[in-house]
């Protein structure tokens, strides 16, 4: 430490915590800064600034680069004042020599609480009146290096302790991080002792859970589904972006958005909703966790149509199955609309799918068409003869009549399910209705003893978005009530719809829904021969599916199958 010379210098006091957590409960602010400025009071240093920072030390990046930077923007201090060297940093003797020599170059000097670091200089050629760099030493420089290694040996073991402790407990199924979105923390006893696990979020699980049961009806797009989840009220956490240096000081308020579609593409494939953790502490092996899941396996598989499947063993062993696609999808992967039956129609020749595209002829319109030129065959047929074909062909099949008491049973059924669904979204709608007219009293009570101008308009912005948003959710719930319909309505269009099946698969607008109904009448794939009875050439009929037959009076007109 410098001796008390009785000149006067200036001072900066430099406070630094690894977390918020230590900043309250460990070695707080406060300890650091009356022990610097006793030490500035010893040592006839005045305290000009007192930087806080609330960030590890264990990083490439030394958060005590931004006191350097203090300094550098104000040349009158000339020594920083620390507790100890840990406080300073943890990287060890390259980063406390590299922190040093910019302090160094200037011009000032650094004093720790401890006494380890000495201010004084020696030239071992000082009687001779000559100085070199190398005759210029800090006595005390060999015990700030082990002092400084020893900081960091101190974290290694630290950082071993718990990062060890919490690899361990993850492989053992508990949670170690932040909760997800859907999920809380909770702190049960357990026979490893007091460990985390997750419980379903009361207002969140519900957006969670709705967002597999409509993907798992496989009827909604991903933009339908954010459109109905953002509907009922959907908004993400608000998070706090913290400054770099100093983590008490909030920059800047994150969150509170609706859902996207790629947001709903990471939560149906999470792994963490069906009760499973899988990452870099398991070894990118999937484990039970220690609680349940917010939705049950079977529904997670099914919201991910068989391109990822969980499969639980008795021994709670998790085999985790990911569907490879098709060589062709692996070529080229792209849903046209403009060419919807690509995927559900194969080539006459080699059964597999079409690919659609529209050639450009002399004059310069476009033919659009489905072709296939695989194995040296060639295959085209204009787009228009190829839906006139696939809509002869959809006028022929009808529901066999003893399954349609069956589907109109499942048709009641769906709709009380629906009906049951609706009186739910009412009451969550109602729920955010009153939460924000009691958002609004509260504002206006703050108003009447608010003097600042400033402020009171603010909340006057807030209560009039308040205000807006309760109108939208009263269009919702009215909605909501105009949609109830009388069951017996309901069946006597179902089965009338039934009956006239056409109607149901030819006067969808959506081109790409179309072609997926149109695919749940096979068992597998039809070839376009199969579904054109119009061939000179009779072709075999396609694998229609059990539920629907191709009627009786139709005939091909060259003497194709008449029915099955």
């Amino acid at each position: 430490m410098l001796p008390n010379t009785g000149k006067r210098r200036v001072g900066l006091l430099a406070v630094r915590v690894s977390s918020g957590k230590q900043k309250r409960d460990g070695d707080s602010p406060e300890e650091q800064r009356q022990r610097g400025e006793a030490l500035a009071r010893n040592n006839n240093i005045d305290i000009v600034e007192t930087i806080i920072l609330v960030e590890s030390a264990s990083h490439e990046e030394q958060p005590m680069q931004e006191m350097i930077e203090r300094c550098r923007a104000n040349p009158d201090i000339e020594v920083v004042l620390i507790k100890a060297i840990d406080r300073f940093t943890r990287g060890g003797s390259a980063a406390y020599i590299k922190l040093k020599e910019q302090l160094d170059s200037l011009g000032v000097s650094l004093l720790d609480t401890f006494g380890i670091i000495d201010g004084r200089r020696v030239n071992t050629l000082e009687h001779t009146g000559f100085s070199y760099y190398w005759s210029d030493y800090s006595p005390s420089f060999k015990s700030e290096i082990l002092e400084a290694e020893h900081a960091k040996d101190e974290l290694r073991d630290i950082m071993t302790r718990m990062i060890g402790a919490e690899i361990r407990y993850t492989q053992l199924g508990y949670w170690m991080r932040q909760p997800p979105y859907g999920f809380t923390s909770e702190t049960v006893d357990t026979n490893h002792g007091k460990r985390v696990i997750l419980r379903p979020h009361p207002k969140e699980e519900p957006f969670i859970r709705r967002i597999f049961e409509m993907r798992a009806q496989g009827i909604y797009s991903g933009q339908e589904i954010a459109d109905e989840i953002n509907r009922l009220g959907f908004k993400t956490r608000i998070t706090y972006v913290r400054d770099k240096y100093d983590r008490s000081k909030i920059k800047r308020i994150v969150g509170g958005q609706p859902i996207d579609v790629k947001m709903i593409d990471r939560i149906a494939h999470n792994l963490i909703y069906a009760g499973i953790i899988k990452g870099k502490w398991t070894n990118d092996k999937p484990v039970k966790a220690r609680f349940e899941g917010l939705v049950p396996t079977e529904l997670f598989n099914q919201a991910n149509h068989g391109k990822l499947v969980v499969e639980i063993a008795n021994n709670n062993e998790v085999t985790i199955h990911h569907k490879q696609p098709p060589q062709w999808q692996l070529v080229k992967q792209m849903v046209n609309p403009k060419f919807p039956y690509k995927k559900v129609i194969g080539c006459p020749h080699c059964r597999k799918p079409l690919s659609g595209s529209a050639a450009r002829g002399k004059l310069g319109k476009y033919y659009p068409a489905y072709h296939c030129s695989r194995d040296g065959h060639y295959f085209r047929t204009p787009q228009a003869e190829f839906d006139a074909t696939v809509e002869r062909f959809v006028k022929k099949i009808e529901i066999a009549p003893e399954h349609i008491d069956n589907l109109l049973e499942m048709i009641e059924q769906t709709w009380r399910a629906q009906q049951q669904q609706t009186v739910q979204d009412s009451q969550k709608l109602t729920e955010q209705r009153q939460a924000l007219e009691a958002q609004i009293r509260v504002t206006v009570d703050r108003m009447k003893v608010i003097t600042s101008e400033t402020a009171i308009k603010y909340m006057e912005e807030d209560i009039m978005s308040a205000e807006q948003q309760m109108k939208e959710l009263d269009n919702q719930l009215a909605s909501n009530s105009e949609d109830v319909v009388d069951i017996s309505l309901v069946l006597q269009y179902a089965k009338y719809l039934l009956k006239h099946l056409s109607e149901i698969l030819l006067d969808l607008s959506n081109p790409l829904r179309k072609a997926a109904f149109f695919a749940v009448l096979f068992n597998s794939t039809p070839s376009y021969a199969e579904i054109d009875f119009e061939t000179p050439k009779n072709s075999p009929l396609p694998e229609i599916n059990g539920l629907f037959r191709i009627g009786l009076e139709y005939k091909s007109t060259f003497g194709g199958p008449g029915g099955t």
